[in-house]
């Protein structure tokens, strides 16, 4: 595939979303041009290809559009999954399906009103609880993780790249309360993240996308 015929990520570097669809496509060794983005400055050329204007967004060269960062994920790795990435969503459909919904539904809910409460209006009660509700999922996590290596099993997967970005966002939220509650398996499943190589070539800064950039950065 030529360079003119690469798909374009319309991204933005602290958004989990995007942050785990670039960690699932750097794994899969798919070559994409990065766009990143100022949400306060969206390009007009962002909304016309995603009008939900939400990162990311992601333009195939035949023109079609995939605006779900899972949907994205499994994009790129079923091109090429060399780690086997995938393997848990079969092995595992059920659990698979279940933790997802509570990740992108319940658990990212109560992230965003313990993390962003002036957003929410939320006095301190308020906050308390939602962070209650998220540190639910993360004890379930790390009951998963006291019996396995990886959410995904004995290697790193789909679940973890899934998952990892915003349990980052969670612990940024308060890390001195997040670091002294007891889950052991997690804080250690979360520091080798932090520390790998994968992610920090995923948050590397971008220069804000605009026109004269061309197709934008190769990734």
């Amino acid at each position: 595939m030529t360079d003119h015929q690469l798909p374009v990520l319309w991204t933005f570097r602290r958004c989990p979303y995007a942050m785990r669809t670039r960690l699932a496509i750097k794994h899969s060794g798919l070559s994409v041009y990065l766009r990143e983005i100022v949400l306060k400055d969206k390009p007009a050329e962002f909304i016309q290809d995603s009008e939900k204007a939400t990162v990311p967004v992601l333009k195939l060269p035949s023109g079609k559009v995939l605006e779900e960062s899972l949907e994205i994920m499994r994009w790129a790795l079923k091109q090429n999954d060399p780690h086997d990435w995938l393997q848990v969503l079969d092995a595992e459909p059920e659990y698979s399906e279940a933790f997802l919904a509570e990740l992108d539904g319940p658990f990212k809910d109560a992230l965003d009103r313990y993390k962003y409460a002036s957003r929410y209006d939320l006095n301190e009660d308020e906050v308390l609880r939602h962070r209650a509700r998220g540190s639910a999922s993360l004890k379930c996590i790390n009951e998963r993780l006291d019996e396995h290596p990886f959410l995904s099993g004995h290697s790193q997967g789909f679940l973890d790249i899934a998952s990892l970005p915003f349990v980052r966002q969670f612990r940024i939220a308060n890390p001195t309360w997040f670091d002294s509650q007891d889950w052991t398996s997690l804080h250690a499943w979360l520091k080798q993240f932090l520390e790998s190589k994968q992610f920090a070539i995923v948050m590397q800064k971008l220069t804000p996308w605009h026109l004269q950039q061309g197709k934008g950065i190769l990734f």
